[in-house]
């Protein structure tokens, strides 16, 4: 069995890189995102971790159209807009939409709330990456950095989001 294992790491690129948007990655939020609903979670926490997906793909979406040379002006901010809105699609079929009030103060479906608060968080850590990234020369302050700060700000939204709802 190691043997094994070690001929399929063998197999891997030299290379590595530090990429957020990496298909295991997304494979494991979506896949998360079903046990989550299945085990109870908040829909609150669930839309966050989507909205983060649905940012993720967005993101793949950019680095494809790059490889494609397709440039148009507002390109991003529509792509990223476009794939985040893609949570419409689960209130045709799958989930109703049943607004509640949020920590009191406004009435929202728990699920766009949270798909909107993930994808906001997605964004802003990766803005505070690059950030952190020019003050340090260029250079991430430790490995998988870039993974880290959006994990990291997503789970602590969801402890804030099981707290609040």
């Amino acid at each position: 069995m190691r043997k094994l294992i070690a001929a399929l790491f063998a197999t891997l690129p030299l290379n590595a890189f530090a990429n957020p948007a990496c298909p295991i990655c997304t494979i494991a939020v979506g896949a998360g995102l079903d046990i989550a609903r299945r085990l109870g979670v908040p829909d609150s926490v669930v839309g966050l971790w989507a909205g983060a997906l649905l940012t993720l793909l967005g993101y793949w979406m950019l680095k494809w159209m790059d490889k494609k040379n397709w440039h148009f002006r507002g390109r991003d901010s529509i792509v990223i807009i476009l794939s985040v809105a893609m949570i419409g699609f689960v209130y045709m079929g799958v989930v109703d939409y049943n607004p509640t009030t949020i920590c009191g103060t406004f009435t929202m479906d728990p699920v766009l709330f949270g798909t909107i608060c993930g994808a906001l968080i997605f964004i802003g850590t990766g803005k505070l990456y690059q950030w952190m990234k020019n003050k340090n020369g260029g250079h991430a302050h430790f490995p998988f950095e870039k993974v880290v700060l959006p994990v990291l700000a997503l789970a602590l939204a969801s402890w804030a989001m099981m707290i609040c709802f």
